[in-house]
């Protein structure tokens, strides 16, 4: 039962949106999880989707479709591209529920990142990968 299942707060995992020219000199943007720990991470099961409401305020609100990704293992100080997003969703809530084996112990984490929070302010440098982005821990 998930009451028997002991969860730890999630460290050294991160999602990222991340930004690259592309030959054409067009931004191509990717969401991508990085494990910072110094052991594989297995099992990873990552489900994104978006969410919010409408320009007029409406309560029905808009959704995207959910998409389900399953890695067998992120390596060691290295990282995945789960999915390509457009900027078109930037206004939207986009959430990344991620779960992962870390040894035997399972952990879980939802990543959001709100509305309008992929923006030129908030992007920065992503080491090691060079890459420009905006990082969610």
């Amino acid at each position: 039962m998930k009451k028997d299942i002991i969860f730890h707060p999630v460290e050294g995992v991160k999602v990222a949106i991340v930004r690259k020219i592309n030959e054409l000199n067009e931004a191509e943007w990717n969401v991508i999880v990085l494990n910072k720990n110094n052991q594989p991470i297995t099992g990873v099961f990552v489900t994104s989707k978006g969410y919010g409401n409408t320009e007029s305020g409406e309560n029905a609100g808009i959704k995207t479709s959910t998409l389900r990704h399953f890695f067998p293992e992120i390596k060691a100080q290295d990282h995945v591209v789960v999915e390509p997003i457009m900027p078109e969703v930037f206004h939207l809530n986009n959430e990344f529920w991620i779960s992962y084996f870390l040894g035997n112990q399972i952990y879980d984490k939802k990543f959001i990142f709100v509305p309008d929070s992929i923006v030129e302010d908030n992007i920065i440098e992503i080491e090691p990968l060079g890459l420009e982005g905006v990082l969610h821990d």
